[in-house]
């Protein structure tokens, strides 16, 4: 199994899966096992965080560049907040995710708005601007 683990991935899940289900734990390649369970938590925390700069960095747009207001960033505003609203329902105990990678998410969103906007990172607060309920709040734009 551990061969298989890396000559092909999709074989390997596979096998692992028809394993776990007829209960032959001995043979299980469990270190990877272990480890690829591991990196799902990762990745749904990875998914809230980048779904969280997706939203902040379409908030700092709304709010600094008006005459640039969209339907089509309005539209990836609600779906970022749709986004991270299903990870927490799928995961209720990812509740306190979001709290802790804003400041992070934030600190990204800013510099990737100052390269999508042309304008000097400092124009951008350096600490983020909005409370993390007003973020998450779908009835919510900056002004």
């Amino acid at each position: 199994m551990k061969a298989t683990y890396a000559t092909d991935f999709n074989l390997w899940i596979d096998q692992t899966a028809q394993l776990l289900r007829e209960q032959r734990w001995q043979e299980l390649d469990l270190e990877h096992l272990i480890e690829e369970i591991e990196d799902l938590g990762k990745s749904e925390r990875r998914g809230i965080a980048s779904q969280l700069t997706r939203l902040l960095l379409h908030l700092l747009k709304w709010q600094y560049q008006p005459q640039r207001r969209s339907d089509s960033l309005l539209d990836s505003i609600v779906d970022a907040r749709t986004q991270i609203e299903l990870a927490l329902e799928d995961s209720p105990s990812l509740k306190d995710c979001p709290a802790q990678v804003l400041e992070a998410s934030y600190q990204r969103a800013r510099r990737q708005a100052a390269k999508q906007t042309g304008m000097h990172l400092s124009t951008f607060p350096e600490e983020c601007p909005y409370s993390l309920e007003l973020v998450l709040d779908e009835n919510w734009l900056p002004l």
